[in-house]
């Protein structure tokens, strides 16, 4: 059971409340919003809760012991301090999200509802909603190694340890041909397809800052899993790095680093349940398959 503070409990015990619901917001970048569904601002911990947001409750839901509880924010995407490129730049994508059920007479009466994050953001039109992760989603993130055949590592993190510089470049955008497709003209010249699955860094244009994961490359045309948020212009400029499978030749044949690859790749696949009777070659007997 909650505690509520006294100054909460002695607003609900009087019959007649004027509550609302309150939002504070904190992007990974350090900026700080605030959004009420009450029709005016309301100021507490030294942020402003705009009132001109069109920001209401959608759902809520709470769950017993390890289930993932949250909820859904509706809004318009004119609400201050909201704009459907920066959505779709990642710039909410992990935010994190303090509920709170406020007298809107008092502001400092109130009562912290949720701690979550930002999940998925649907977008129809001018409106979103947005999903909120209660704590226990941190459950299902992936920590620490996991046992599969390709590697867990990222391409020049401090695990993997190949050094970036070789297999990055600059280059300039000549056309898109579509939103997600771009032809351009590299810096340097490198062997077909190194890029597929790769990142490029936007450092020029309008979505300088931003990032995105490469579907494919073939000769000049790259293709991007999403579109940019802005439009992109020819001349904007960015930098390309590299993909990686994580593919244990694709280490040793490209990268020369299968020293530091973090798979196993030798690791028995469903193959080894589904062979046939004992008796049949090779041997199960616990010894390795590859001497």
């Amino acid at each position: 059971m909650r505690d509520l503070p006294p100054a909460f409990a002695a607003h609900l015990a009087g019959g007649v409340t004027t509550l609302c619901r309150c939002w504070s917001l904190r992007r990974r970048d350090g900026v700080a919003l605030g959004f009420t569904d009450h029709d005016r601002d309301l100021t507490f911990a030294g942020l402003v809760h705009a009132a001109r947001t069109g920001l209401e409750a959608a759902e809520a839901s709470a769950e017993a012991g390890f289930a993932v509880s949250g909820g859904d924010v509706a809004g318009a995407l004119t609400a201050l301090g909201l704009t459907e490129a920066d959505i779709a730049g990642g710039l909410y994508d992990g935010a994190s999200v303090e509920t709170w059920l406020v007298d809107w007479t008092d502001p400092r009466t109130r009562l912290l509802l949720d701690i979550g994050t930002i999940g998925e953001i649907r977008r129809e039109g001018d409106a979103f909603v947005a999903e909120l992760r209660g704590v226990a989603a941190r459950l299902d993130a992936e920590v620490g190694r996991c046992y599969r055949a390709t590697c867990g590592a990222d391409l020049g993190d401090a695990r993997c340890r190949v050094d970036l510089a070789p297999w990055r470049t600059g280059g300039h955008v000549l056309d898109g041909p579509e939103p997600a497709t771009l032809r351009v003209a590299l810096d340097r010249s490198f062997a077909g397809g190194l890029f597929t699955g790769g990142r490029l860094a936007w450092t020029g244009g309008a979505n300088a800052g931003l990032a995105a994961d490469l579907r494919l490359q073939a000769g000049d045309l790259l293709e991007l899993w999403e579109a940019p948020p802005h439009p992109v212009a020819a001349g904007d400029t960015f930098t390309l790095t590299a993909g990686c499978d994580k593919r244990l030749a694709t280490c040793r044949d490209r990268f020369a680093n299968a020293v530091n690859f973090q798979g196993f790749p030798h690791m028995p696949g469903n193959d080894a349940i589904l062979r046939a009777a004992p008796g049949s070659e090779p041997v199960l007997d616990g010894g390795s398959y590859f001497r």
